[in-house]
């Protein structure tokens, strides 16, 4: 511990001397903020770590607000550097320091930020939910008034200077610095506490990981995030900022990014849910090694790899279907012995052949399919078989649809289990209708694996203090004009 912070010392005492002399400098200093980062070819931003900001996955980053803040940067032509924090007041003291040049954390417009920091276009507008735990008897209210217990929120927080607003009040309790998002949810997920305010970005990302969470209702509040700036009479950046959203290919990226973070399948049910995440703390740390080396030598993704192992046995070395195929990855005995699988019941022997099996199964996919369509159609194969696939597409294209399209080819492989179609096609019958499910399910698990994956990443940079952002300033730092709230 006194190691980072012998670190972060200069970079604390040089932003503080700096800070001092900026009204002073600024006035003889023609350079522009915009030009200060062209010229140094560097953006430094801040940005909170959380599943709808930032994260790293496998040791890469992640997240919308990373994405959009690369997309930023190379639309300068610049290199990012992007700092992760856990706490909304150090983000602040960040920008106030002069030790980030943008936040792009989510934080929403309020009357007290704007008052105090610049601030780029809108980007993002979100519902705000109540949120609570079924299953625990209590019928949910159906608006404030009805709220009885405590309302929590994160401290310094948008939602708490909303609630600290409203006359009359309903009882509500902001929780401790360093008490965040991640920690206010598994709080309710554990029966601790009973309501919560959360973005709807943040329910629909929580609840594929806490799926007894539910939403009551929703604030009459929207909120609009956007990326906050230093308050200065220097408006380049600023302005650079309403030029990057307003072109064409930021807001189709934009909705790339809302689709692909947020637009999650919650189709399965509770008990299945419930069953996976049970499996997931008892078989899958057995499994994980081997999972993610087998991935790797075959270029696979770690989490869809063990997706389909879920898929097949629920992780279950065991397993054994009515038709004879067993393990972890249910291989037949031909095919298991085409992969060199001795013993099909061997984890790590079946993890192997599986994932050289689906390999394969990619490989033979046509050229020129490519992408996710290439990925399902690689599923459905090792599912049902490449023959009854190819039959499928050209039903497909028999009836005007694209048969290089999964979504196309999924509305006819359920064909393949009736005589006047299966009669006509060269591999016969077969239970289309199950490889349609089979890929469904997989891209659920796919997502919950990979959220979990960033959950668990998350703490892990929460608790090591070298590789957070700035840390708070001394007491003797001037913060007469930082924000309370965000």
């Amino acid at each position: 511990m006194r190691k980072a912070l012998i670190r972060k010392l200069p970079l604390l005492i040089g932003a503080g001397i700096a800070l001092s002399f900026v009204p002073v400098i600024s006035e003889y200093n023609p350079q522009s903020q915009l030009d200060s980062i062209l010229e140094r070819k560097q953006l430094r931003v801040i940005s909170r770590l959380s599943p709808t900001t930032y994260y790293l996955e496998d040791g890469r980053p992640g997240g919308f607000e990373f994405e959009l803040s690369q997309a930023y940067a190379d639309y300068l032509g610049v290199e990012l550097e992007l700092l992760p924090s856990s706490s909304i007041q150090d983000i602040w003291n960040a920008l106030r320091l002069n030790n980030a040049q943008l936040a792009a954390a989510g934080l929403a417009l309020t009357d007290d930020r704007t008052s105090r920091f610049d601030f780029g276009p809108g980007y993002l507008t979100s519902k705000v939910f109540l949120i609570y735990r079924s299953g625990d008897g209590h019928k949910p209210p159906k608006s404030l008034e009805e709220v009885s217990e405590p309302i929590h929120v994160i401290a310094d927080s948008s939602h708490a200077e909303y609630l600290a607003k409203l006359d009359p009040q309903p009882p509500w309790i902001e929780a401790q610095p360093g008490v965040e998002l991640l920690d206010l949810i598994q709080q309710i997920d554990r029966g601790e506490i009973q309501y919560a305010l959360v973005d709807a970005e943040a329910f629909e990302v929580s609840r594929a990981l806490f799926p007894r969470l539910k939403a009551a209702f929703a604030l009459d509040h929207p909120q609009v995030s956007v990326w906050w700036l230093k308050r200065s009479a220097d408006s380049s950046l600023q302005q650079s900022l309403i030029d990057f959203f307003e072109q064409p290919s930021t807001q189709d990226l934009i909705q790339d990014l809302k689709e692909r973070h947020f637009e999650i399948d919650h189709r399965l049910g509770l008990v299945d849910n419930l069953t996976f995440r049970q499996h997931l703390k008892s078989r899958f740390p057995k499994l994980k090694a081997w999972l993610i080396e087998a991935a790797a030598q075959h270029q696979i993704e770690w989490e869809l790899l063990a997706a389909i192992a879920y898929q097949e046995s629920h992780w279950n070395p065991k397993a054994v279907s009515p038709t004879g195929v067993r393990g972890i990855m249910m291989l037949t005995q031909n095919t298991a012995r085409a992969m060199g699988v001795t013993k099909r019941t061997d984890p790590k022997q079946s993890i192997f052949g599986g994932a050289r099996y689906f390999a394969e199964q990619f490989q033979r996919i046509p050229e020129r399919i490519q992408g996710e369509d290439r990925l399902w159609f690689a599923l459905a194969s090792y599912n049902v078989g490449r023959g009854h696939l190819e039959d499928a597409r050209v039903l497909s294209q028999q009836a005007g649809d694209n048969p290089d399209r999964w979504e196309d080819v999924a509305k006819h492989l359920p064909k393949l289990a009736q005589p006047r179609w299966y009669n006509k096609v060269k591999h016969g019958f077969a239970r289309g209708y199950e490889p349609v499910q089979y890929v469904q399910n997989i891209r659920r698990y796919q997502t919950m694996l990979q959220l979990e994956s960033r959950h668990e990443a998350i703490q892990e940079m929460m608790a090591v203090p070298e590789i957070m952002g700035p840390p708070a300033p001394s007491a003797g730092t001037d913060l007469e004009n930082t924000p309370q709230t965000l």
